[in-house]
């Protein structure tokens, strides 16, 4: 997760965290302290990016 791992291309980060945030909703899965916290620093950085997600049936 973002509190592990992150992607080694800089321009990939918004894109990386913008889907794995979708993922997590879509799913209705939780996050753990940590994840949530390198989240919401990371996220801080990505201004003009969106998350859209469907939710699964």
């Amino acid at each position: 997760d973002p509190a592990q791992w992150l992607p080694p291309a800089p321009d990939a980060l918004c894109r990386y965290l913008s889907e794995w945030t979708a993922t997590k909703l879509r799913w209705n899965l939780t996050a753990d302290e940590a994840e949530q916290d390198r989240l919401f620093v990371l996220a801080a950085q990505c201004s003009g990016t969106s998350v859209t997600y469907e939710p699964a049936p």
